[in-house]
């Protein structure tokens, strides 16, 4: 099959049939041009022309590139090329599959940066105002005023649930009417359901009955629960913007991303004695191995307290 056919019907696969998201699936397309490319340059333009020792070469070549490729790129690059062939294997489009030998490079362990308890406090009182502090938002007001409510909504819903922040910008109003629960829609589609403690829950409140009618009049009318300053849904971009501008209003020095309030939902939980299979289960990771990695977290953060308060740690 021609390569650039092969290419497009997986990426299909993996986006209709296994449901992965718009952004996973992106960054599949980005790698396997770049594996389709470098094959053309070998004059190789048919899947049946590729063979194990083409894959390794193409591997053995990307990991030696200048400037040196990451591991984490590395291995995602890898990963679409193995689903690639893999595929056509299995479909039957081609009698065998010339990735079977390669492996991911090893990742170098990497553990999460998470907020202390009161730097994460600090950033939700940077976002906006706490909703018992807020008069209504009267029809009108000014972006900063609508917004503010916003933001504090959204970093208490990010802390709270420790949802990706993907998953956040897509739920619409009506995933967040049912109490004290959110429906989260994960990777692969996969449905989750995660307590929302009473600060979030208030915060929510706030925003849909105060400053959300307000910003919706300014765009079209849509469901999504999070809303632009001219009315359109918030993307993840955007989210990203908020976070940064809060973190830099906390004067908060350390790199704050949305993925750090994920971490440190996952740290503060562990550390408060919850079991991992809970903390996996509201992260919404297939794997508990994914999850442990918060367990070191939390283990530094023992041995600092027994450093600091045994009489005879040192």
């Amino acid at each position: 099959m021609r390569l650039e056919r092969a290419v497009d019907a997986y990426l299909r696969h993996i986006s209709i049939e296994r449901g992965l998201s718009d952004n996973t699936v992106a960054a599949y397309r980005r790698d396997l041009a770049g594996y389709v490319a470098w094959l053309a340059a070998q004059g190789i333009d048919d899947s049946s022309e590729v063979t194990a020792a083409i894959v390794a070469e193409f591997a053995a070549e990307r990991a030696s590139a200048q400037p040196p490729v990451a591991p984490s790129s590395l291995a995602r690059l890898q990963s679409s090329v193995r689903g690639l062939h893999r595929f056509l294997a299995r479909e039957g489009v081609e009698d065998a599959d010339p990735s079977v030998r390669l492996r991911p490079p090893k990742q170098p362990r990497r553990l999460p940066k998470a907020l202390t308890i009161d730097q994460v406090e600090a950033l939700l009182d940077a976002a906006g105002p706490a909703p018992s502090t807020e008069a209504a938002v009267a029809p009108g007001a000014a972006p900063g005023d609508l917004l503010g409510l916003r933001d504090r909504a959204l970093l208490e819903l990010l802390y709270a649930t420790g949802a990706r922040v993907s998953e956040i910008v897509q739920l619409d109003v009506d995933d967040v009417a049912h109490g004290d629960v959110l429906r989260v829609r994960g990777k692969g589609a996969k449905e989750r359901i995660v307590p929302v403690g009473s600060y979030a829950r208030a915060a929510v409140d706030a925003y849909v009955t105060r400053s959300r009618p307000e910003l919706s009049r300014r765009g079209k009318a849509t469901p999504k629960l999070f809303l632009g300053a001219r009315g359109a849904p918030l993307s993840r971009q955007s989210a990203w913007l908020v976070i940064h501008s809060a973190a830099e209003r906390a004067h908060l020095t350390a790199h704050v991303s949305p993925h750090t309030l994920r971490h440190s939902f996952a740290t503060h939980l562990l550390q408060g004695g919850a079991d991992v299979r809970v903390v996996q289960e509201l992260l919404g990771h297939a794997s508990v191995s994914t999850t442990q990695i918060y367990t070191y977290v939390s283990v530094d953060a023992l041995r600092d307290v027994y450093a600091t308060s045994h009489p005879r740690a040192r």
